[in-house]
Order: structure tokens, then C-alpha cells, then sequence
């Protein structure tokens, strides 16, 4: 099989039940988001492994963050994270030991900050009474149509890097098609609450700050990836890579879907 058979065959057995638990949402969505953070989390600090990660510390924090917005919103969630840091100390101190104290905190933090305000974003984006589920619906649909239109537009007509040092089968080309299959996507997927949640110029600014920010996402792992030298975060999904290989734009999407809804006053 195809690595691209492969990506959409993994797509068609994880997307329906994707959405069927963000249909649930609360504790099931909860619950479907710390699986896969745990999942991810354990995949950065697999990679980032000679960095001594401070890996107990992280999954706590990770833990009490997505645990703390389900309670209680931002401040819990932000709390949450906090307790990483006393956490790593702790668990640094206690052991015999002794790599790079800035390197073990850093990277133990990245990883709760970086997966776990990703995750948690779209938990909030969930929770937006009455549109919850359709704004979910809207970003996951947006990331993997503009993540599609790039690869065959910058396939086809692609002559212009866009990162070359980082990923250097990306180009401008290629961003300009998936930013205008996300704003055709959001657009037809909140259509049909035009009048109550975003008008059609919100639903495109969504669809456009969605695809832009997914790239950056989607950048920002091939960056840490190219540094700690690995190709992919994992193997569990075939071709698809790991879970923080699935997860990279989403981490970057929920965040910023968020934002924009929050800003044009649909939250």
C-alpha cells in the first residue's frame, strides 16, 4: 500500500469515530483528548530522549491541565501547566541523575504546553454553547482539506520553497491551494448557521487563519523533528506516521480557531 492509501485509509477508520466522540463531547471528549496527548507526549519525549525529558512530570501535568479546563476553564487549564514545572523539579531532584537541568525542564514543558494547550483549545472550541460541535467539525475538516489541497497543488505546480530548511517539499504554491480549500470548507460546513454563529466573511476568515496556522503547526514539528534528527514521531498510525505526526496542525489549529471565533464573537 501507498503511503497516500495508507494516510487515507487510517483517515477512514479514525475519522468517524473521531466525530462521533466530539458529537458526545464532555468527559468523552475529554477523555478521546488525553489518550491521544498522552500518546503524542510520549512520542516528543521518545524523540527527544537524550534531553532527558522528566517524562512522569510531563504526564502529569499534561493530566491536571486537560482535567483542570474541563473543570474549570482557561485559569484551571493554565494551572494545570504550571504544576509541570514544580513537578519536573521535583522529580529532578529526586533523581540520581544529573543531565542538563535547562534541557530536562525544557523539553518536559514544551511538551505539556505545546500538546496540551493544542488539545485544550479544541475542548473550548467544543464548549461553545450550541455551535460546539460544528465549529470542531469545521476545523478538523478545514485542517485536512487545506492539508490536502497543499500536497497536490504543490505537487502539481509547486515551484516555490517555502521552507526549504525545514521541509523542503513544502511550497507557496501549495499554501495558497490549501488556504483556499479551508475557506471553501469552513464555508460550507457552518453554512448552514449563517445567521446564528459566523457570517460568510467570518466563515472565511476562520477557514484562512485555520490553513495558515496548520502549516505553521505543521512546520514547527519538522522543526523539532530535523533537530533531534528523526523522520517520523512514530509508527503507530502506518502511514500516517505517530500520533504527534497527526496532531501537528490540529495543535496549532484548535488555538487559533478559538481565537478568531472568540474575536468575531462567536464564542
Amino acid at each position: 500500500m501507498t503511503p497516500l492509501l495508507s494516510r487515507v485509509a487510517v483517515a477512514a477508520v479514525l475519522l468517524p469515530l473521531v466525530i462521533g466522540v466530539v458529537y458526545l463531547g464532555g468527559w468523552w471528549l475529554l477523555g478521546l483528548g488525553l489518550a491521544g496527548g498522552l500518546v503524542a507526549l510520549h512520542e516528543l519525549y521518545a524523540m527527544a530522549r537524550e534531553q532527558r525529558p522528566l517524562v512522569l512530570a510531563g504526564y502529569l501535568g499534561l493530566v491536571l491541565a486537560l482535567v483542570g479546563l474541563e473543570l474549570g476553564g482557561i485559569p484551571w487549564m493554565l494551572g494545570g501547566m504550571l504544576t509541570t514545572l514544580v513537578f519536573s523539579f521535583v522529580v529532578f531532584g529526586l533523581s540520581d541523575v544529573r543531565p542538563s537541568a535547562t534541557a530536562s525542564f525544557g523539553v518536559t514543558l514544551l511538551g505539556v504546553v505545546w500538546v496540551g494547550a493544542g488539545i485544550g483549545f479544541l475542548l473550548l472550541v467544543r464548549d461553545i454553547p450550541e455551535h460546539g460541535f460544528w465549529a470542531v467539525v469545521a476545523v478538523l475538516f478545514t485542517v485536512f482539506a487545506a492539508d490536502t489541497a497543499a500536497f497536490f497543488v504543490g505537487r502539481s505546480l509547486g515551484r516555490h520553497k517555502l521552507a526549504p530548511a525545514i521541509s523542503p517539499g513544502k511550497t507557496w504554491e501549495g499554501l495558497v491551494g490549501g488556504v483556499a480549500a479551508a475557506m471553501i470548507t469552513a464555508f460550507v460546513v457552518l453554512y448552514n448557521d449563517r445567521d446564528e454563529f459566523l457570517d460568510v466573511p467570518e466563515m472565511l476568515l476562520l477557514g484562512a487563519v485555520v490553513a495558515l496556522v496548520s502549516v505553521l503547526g505543521d512546520l514547527f514539528e519538522s522543526a523539532v523533528k530535523r533537530d533531534l534528527q528523526v523522520k517520523d514521531s512514530g509508527r503507530l498510525l502506518g502511514g500516517h506516521g505517530g500520533m504527534l505526526d497527526r496532531l501537528d496542525a490540529l495543535l496549532w489549529a484548535g488555538p487559533a480557531a478559538y481565537y478568531v471565533i472568540l474575536a468575531v464573537g462567536g464564542a
